[in-house]
């Protein structure tokens, strides 16, 4: 085997080593299925993985030629713009993943980290002041404590199109809205106004603890949580419709 290609093969093999590396932690860490299809990440990610994987080990091989003085050069620049084109498509990948599950209302709201508002973050509660670098995390908001205060959320949600769950400063645990996601909870019958009935007894069958839902907004295709309706219990986000 000439040694251009073993450079080749050795490329793409690292190549598709770090990729998958990179799958395991954006699709089970950072955006736990289904959301990633919720946020609209996957064809997106999968395609900038599949270029960096392919272009980089294609230009390596077209560029090798032993006798070539420069040959260490060109290589070397061929996996700098690889290597800086993955660690950005990371970046931009751990920016818009989702960092909080917010119940809000009568639903929850999926809370990308490049949409939580800062500028208060030191009044919100430590717990509440960081992402996890890990899978996101449910919380709910503190309501209005004055009809100025409902007023002035009224208005920032309306005209301003920022929403409570975007503020950690008003985040407070999930256990705090028990009696309010019991009160809101839908029966799963009611999925099979949005949903195949096929599709629904499919995904409920899988989580017999679950006996009715909520709906989760997201930013690409909303989605349903099921819960449990006695312990105000989270039991799994599934891909299915919350509404028409």
């Amino acid at each position: 085997m000439s040694k251009r290609l073993r450079f080749f093969l050795r490329h793409l093999i690292a190549s598709i080593i770090i990729a998958l590396l990179v799958i395991i932690l954006v699709f089970l860490i950072w955006y736990p299925a289904p959301l990633a299809t919720a946020v609209g990440v996957t064809q997106i990610f999968l395609m900038l993985l599949i270029i960096d994987v392919i272009v980089g080990p294609l230009l390596g091989l077209l560029v090798y030629k032993e006798a070539k003085k420069t040959l260490k050069f060109d290589l070397g620049i061929i996996i700098f713009i690889q290597i800086t084109a993955l660690l950005y498509g990371i970046y931009s990948i751990e920016q818009g993943r989702p960092a909080w599950l917010i119940f809000y209302a009568d639903r929850f709201e999926l809370v990308r980290k490049n949409d939580i508002l800062l500028e208060k973050i030191d009044q919100a509660q430590p717990q509440f002041q960081h992402v996890s670098w890990g899978k996101p995390r449910f919380a709910t908001v503190k309501l209005a404590v004055s009809g100025q205060q409902s007023q002035n959320d009224m208005f920032t949600e309306i005209i301003g199109g920022i929403s409570l769950a975007q503020q950690p400063e008003r985040y407070v645990e999930l256990v705090q809205a028990k009696t309010y996601i019991q009160q809101r909870a839908l029966p799963l019958k009611k999925l099979e106004q949005y949903n195949p009935k096929a599709e629904v007894e499919k995904e409920i069958a899988n989580y017999p603890k679950a006996d009715a839902w909520l709906p989760l907004k997201a930013n690409a295709l909303d989605m349903v949580v099921l819960i449990n309706r006695d312990k105000a219990e989270i039991i799994k986000i599934v891909d299915l419709r919350p509404w028409s």
